[in-house]
């Protein structure tokens, strides 16, 4: 049986779309990481880093933290959704670690100064973030625009691990319609049925206002073609 531990969150999104594209059963145990319960010791136990998703899989024995390497272990148990080709399994690998490197952190940071962070004097701060998620739409274009259709030749995990991501941002008012391929990527994944299952299984998002701005924004200048 598998376990996931987790809550509506980008990264949590990932995962359970990727459980409901493979088919799989799967328990969700809800961690509310708003009241601290992910520092409870059970949870420590099994993430040291006290970070959600967690999966656990009580066939073998085997516990797994960070979003991506529980997407890859997936993956690897099921032979699906994973190129064996040894080019496309290498690129798959470098945009499975670009997402975690870059779009999940920076994309995190764009959130919480355009929401969290109150009135205190962060303009510098939201408008770093800000063109650097601007910027990295723009990359995720590129890739796109060499691809067929995904950001692989086919359909694979690097696609939900980008998705839980791309969809949270798109849902707070980050909008992707100026970058063509991104947009178009973006609707292709909407139809499918496992994915919108997979975003709504913890919960769903809660409504954002209106995103801050920074007051000097030169997000269109900052757009890289590459």
């Amino acid at each position: 049986m598998l376990t996931l531990y987790g809550l509506n969150t980008p990264n949590v999104y990932k995962v359970t779309i990727g459980l409901e594209e493979m088919g799989l059963h799967y328990n969700l145990e809800t961690i509310d990481v708003r009241s601290g319960k992910q520092f409870y010791p059970a949870i420590v136990d099994m993430n040291p880093n006290a970070k959600i998703p967690i999966l656990r899989d009580d066939e073998v024995g085997i516990t797994v933290s960070e979003s991506n390497a529980i997407l890859h272990y997936l993956a690897e148990k099921t032979g699906q959704f994973f190129p064996s080709d040894k080019f496309e399994r290498t690129k798959g690998m470098e945009l499975l670690f670009f997402q975690a490197a870059s779009i999940g952190p920076l994309f995190g940071q764009r959130a919480h100064f355009a929401f969290h962070a109150g009135d205190t004097n962060n303009e510098y701060a939201l408008e770093r973030y800000s063109n650097e998620g601007e910027r990295l739409y723009s990359v995720m274009d590129e890739y796109l625009s060499r691809s067929e259709k995904w950001f692989l030749k086919s359909y694979s995990i690097v696609d939900m691990a980008i998705f839980g991501w791309v969809h949270t941002a798109v849902h707070m008012g980050f909008g992707v319609t100026e970058c063509a391929y991104l947009n178009a990527w973006y609707f292709a994944m909407k139809e499918r049925p496992a994915v919108m299952k997979g975003v709504a299984t913890p919960d769903m998002l809660p409504s954002f206002p209106e995103p801050k701005r920074p007051l000097n924004s030169a997000l269109k200048q900052m757009r890289v073609s590459q």
